[in-house]
């Protein structure tokens, strides 16, 4: 029997959360999605923001970025939600926030992005010694991804991304992960 709060049962319930906050999205008359990403990310990756590394496994990305897009600085910022699973049971999360991207014309492009993320992660049972102490369920989220564009439709990318509470709370272990990525743009 499977108990409330397990990282299974939480992460079963963020894809519903997320699933349900789409619904009104796509069934929209006016298109609201500019891409969809999809990637692999290697989890808690070791020397990176986050100093070191506790958890294992390989996790599994996808992201939708949205209409509409306000200009600065030479780029466009885009609304985004996304979820990220964990295959060994680590922590897992799904998220929302801004990206900022600023595309070359021959194709490269660079993806700066800020927000929120919920995980099903331990917060702060230090009994728990191979899993990241995360200090609070809600997070913020730091990206920065950079690619090229194939065909003015499909990319290609390399992103990271860094959840932490910023030290509000304590423990801050934060949790980094890396990856590549392909987006279809719509």
């Amino acid at each position: 029997m499977m108990k409330f709060g397990t990282p299974v049962n939480i992460t079963g319930r963020l894809c519903l959360a997320l699933f349900l906050v789409l619904i009104p999205i796509v069934t929209q008359a006016e298109p609201l999605i500019r891409e969809f990403r999809v990637g692999v990310l290697n989890h808690d990756v070791d020397g990176l923001w986050s100093g070191n590394s506790l958890e294992e496994g390989t996790d599994f990305n996808a992201e939708l970025v949205f209409y509409p897009s306000w200009s600065l600085w030479g780029g466009l910022i885009r609304p985004n939600l996304g979820i990220t699973v964990n295959n060994s049971g680590d922590t897992s999360k799904v998220y929302g926030g801004g990206l900022w991207e600023y595309s070359w014309s021959n194709g490269l492009f660079l993806v700066i992005g800020g927000g929120i993320a919920i995980h099903d992660g331990e917060t702060n049972d230090t009994s728990e010694i191979h899993k990241k102490h995360l200090g609070s369920p809600v997070l913020f989220r730091i990206t920065f991804e950079t690619g090229f564009t194939i065909a003015k439709r499909h990319r290609l990318s390399v992103m990271f991304d860094h959840i932490s509470n910023g030290y509000l709370a304590e423990p801050n272990d934060g949790l980094d992960t890396l990856g590549i990525r392909y987006g279809i743009l719509f």
